[in-house]
């Protein structure tokens, strides 16, 4: 009940937060206003900037925020304890993460659709502006390289997953074309494109799906690295309606209701009790009866844990391993980026930006009660050999944190006898504690139970309680590996969805296909992102131009309205704005930022770089095709704090467009200060400081990463001593609109 309880006031307090906090900020700081043109319609374009429906806009926002890291990041940060991780989503979330995202929609929304990074140049001046766009380049090559890693680990360990996340894309622009062309209500497409989701989730393992699924899970990395980046490029330069749109609002049906079943299990599992072992029985009337164990629903992880072995402390990196789900700077990318070009009304930007992270923040709370109480329920462990006692062989291994040892004795009577071994610590020393039973039979100890099912390599183990818990977080390292972190989640709420009546391997299937489409959906909205912040940054150093040029000659047609000749060439003038494609033609041919700047140019470079990034052999790793494809794991380290980072400095664009429209700071006074100090604390403590089981990086002579955190920190200092200079000069300038 423990669970269900925290569930229910943490949702509680994202809804109070949305109508109270939330609405005062958007209409009394932001004078969010619904008669407002928007850049989707103002500057209607049909591929970047369209004007849809709120609950379409929504459903791409949130999925696109979303992607893993609110699975990832508690999933780990578990350890650490229960409450500090929900304390963290919840106040984060609501009053950092929220407006975060919020505000830097409306401030793009207010100048044209463009991106935080571009906007920090008008407000901050040119520096600012190249040292902004320089991170974000950065942080999304990281992104775009490691989500492919992401997804492919995630439908090779989940393969039933395969054939559900294949056939979004379809589906997404058949729903995309029927839609936009025929226009109507997205109701019934809605319907429709949910039953085949769940129906491919159910069947999709079925049969010759079956061998489908085993065959691309075998295929290597690299193989669905580059198949997942030649998506991304088709989805970054196609029409936004045609499939980001449809992709991402499908996907936030699917899981939305995924996130219902989960709160629906949670609810039976907390009241009635968990799924445990189905057993059937012949009666004496010849009759087969079903019975169903119920398990209890138990917080199994700890409360606090300062000290987990092998963990980094607690502050601050808890800060930037739970990025999304309380504040992530990425989301600042999202909303200034695709979304500011998509909504109708200003007063959409409460629903979207600061709604889309309270959901978001309420998947990290499930995401936590999944792992700290749903992995109690159960879960198949496979072991190999550990250390030998003679005369038996045990199954897994010791460590000081009370976990077990499974052991079978060569010569035991009964035959199969097997023993479960727990070392308690005392005050000086250690005590084992043993317990015997058959195999396939359960052992009770007092912190769950456990039963070994087979004996051969791979030994595989059933356990129970706060084993299950021990087992599965039995260091920091162990923990915190990719599969692990994903394993934790899916597992636990697969447990819970299976309350309701779910079967395992659907609930898993489910669980899979939920991670891998939050992946999916952040990767190619990631991919053109990077296209947006290519070109900004690349028309940096084209001419100079404006827009009263011509786009053909470049002559002055000053005082000349859309459609009249240009008196030196004749070329005919358009509307809109001209300065973007004046700038292309009078670059010479030969000069690399002309083709940067078009749309295929910047996708091909954000492409290929992160293919490149990808390549490269893991940490550690041999230079072979075998090992290729988990490049990004190198500068993985790197993205936690500088993630954050960005965060802080999108909260110093957002004050001083705040400044500039003489409006109120202090709301956000303490987050922003909160976001700049704590990623670059993270940051020194990575790379200078270390501790035991996590060396420093200049210790482990880790010098590409060294070298990237150094200039890191000597930007975001340049940047910080940029924003007050100009604060103190020119308080009041109002440079935008």
């Amino acid at each position: 009940m423990q669970a269900l309880l925290i569930a229910g006031l943490a949702g509680a307090l994202f809804v109070a937060a949305y109508f109270t906090y939330g609405r005062w900020v958007a209409r009394r700081i932001f004078g969010l206003r619904a008669d407002a043109r928007t850049p989707a319609v103002e500057l209607e374009d049909g591929r970047d900037f369209c004007p849809t429906k709120k609950s379409i806009v929504f459903g791409h926002h949130f999925t696109s925020i979303a992607g893993t890291g609110p699975i990832v990041g508690p999933a780990i940060a578990v350890m650490w304890g229960w409450v500090p991780a929900i304390l963290w989503v919840v106040i984060g979330a609501i009053f950092i993460g929220a407006v975060h995202d919020m505000g830097s929609m409306v401030v793009s929304v207010r100048n044209k659709g463009r991106s935080i990074g571009d906007i920090a140049g008008d407000l901050l001046g040119p520096r600012v502006r190249l040292i902004f766009l320089a991170v974000l380049v950065m942080g999304l090559w990281i992104v775009l390289a490691i989500f492919g890693l992401v997804i492919a680990a995630v439908l090779k360990q989940y393969p039933g997953a395969i054939f559900p996340v294949l056939v979004q894309a379809p589906l997404a622009i058949v729903i995309g074309l029927l839609v936009h062309r025929r226009g109507g209500s997205i109701v019934l497409p809605s319907i429709v494109a949910l039953a085949i989701m769940y129906a491919s989730v159910i069947w999709g393992d079925w049969g010759p799906l079956h061998a489908f699924n085993v065959y691309l899970a075998a295929q290597p990395i690299w193989m669905w690295t580059i198949g997942l980046l030649a998506y991304a490029y088709v989805a970054s330069v196609l029409p936004v309606w045609m499939l980001l749109q449809p992709r991402d609002y499908i996907n936030a049906l699917q899981l939305l209701s995924a996130l219902g079943l989960l709160v629906a299990g949670l609810v039976v599992a907390a009241t009635i009790g968990g799924i445990g072992d189905v057993t059937e029985t012949v009666n004496a009337a010849g009759q087969t009866v079903r019975e169903v164990e119920r398990l209890p629903l138990e917080m199994v992880g700890p409360a606090v844990n300062l000290h987990p072995k092998g963990a980094p402390p607690m502050i601050p990196i808890l800060f930037i391993t739970i990025a999304c789900g309380a504040i992530s700077g990425f989301h600042c990318l999202v909303a200034s980026g695709t979304t500011s070009k998509q909504i109708c009304s200003e007063t959409d930007a409460q629903t979207i930006g600061y709604g889309g992270m309270l959901t978001e923040g309420f998947l990290a709370t499930l995401v936590i009660l999944a792992c700290a109480a749903g992995l109690g329920l159960g879960v198949t462990k496979q072991v190999g050999p550990g250390r030998t006692y003679s005369p038996t062989i045990a199954t897994g291994t010791i460590s000081d944190t009370s976990l077990i040892v499974l052991r079978g004795a060569h010569g035991a009577s009964p035959p199969g006898a097997i023993e479960l071994m727990m070392r308690v610590p005392t005050s000086d020393n250690y005590i084992d504690e043993i317990y015997t039973a058959n195999i396939g039979s359960w052992v009770t100890t007092p912190n769950g139970s456990a039963r070994l099912v087979n004996r051969p390599p791979p030994t595989t183990v059933e356990l129970r309680g706060k084993l299950a818990f021990n087992k599965q977080y039995e260091s920091w390292g162990a923990a915190g590996s990719l599969g692990a972190k994903v394993g934790a989640f899916v597992d636990g709420a697969a447990n819970l969805i299976r309350s309701i009546g779910v079967s395992g391997s659907v609930a898993v299937a489910l669980m899979g296909v939920l991670v891998a489409s939050f992946a999916g959906t952040t990767m190619d909205t990631a991919c053109r992102l990077q296209r947006y912040v290519i070109q900004e940054l690349s028309r940096t150093f084209l001419p100079r131009v404006t827009e009263s040029q011509c786009e053909k000659c470049g002559y002055d047609c000053v005082g000349l309205d859309a459609g009249v000749a240009c008196p030196e060439c004749g070329e005919l003038r358009t509307a809109g704005e001209a300065g973007v494609a004046v700038e292309r033609r009078l670059a010479a041919w030969w000069n690399p930022f002309k083709w940067l700047a078009t749309v295929h140019g910047a996708t091909l470079f954000a492409v290929i770089t992160a293919a490149v990034l990808a390549a490269i052999p893991a940490p550690g790793q041999s230079l072979s095709l075998a090992n290729a494809g988990q490049g990004g794991l190198i500068l993985w380290p790197l993205f936690g704090a500088t993630n954050q980072l960005l965060a802080g400095l999108a909260f110093l664009v957002i004050a001083s467009w705040l400044i500039a429209k003489r409006k109120p700071v202090w709301f956000i006074a303490a987050p922003t200060v909160l976001m700049v100090v704590i990623p670059a604390w993270a940051l020194i403590w990575q790379t200078f400081v270390g501790g035991e089981g996590n060396p420093a990086w200049v210790a482990d002579g880790k010098w590409l990463l060294v070298g990237i955190a150094g200039v890191t920190l000597a930007l975001e200092g340049w940047l910080v001593v940029e924003v007050v200079i100009r604060l103190a000069g020119r308080r009041n300038a109002g440079l935008v609109k």
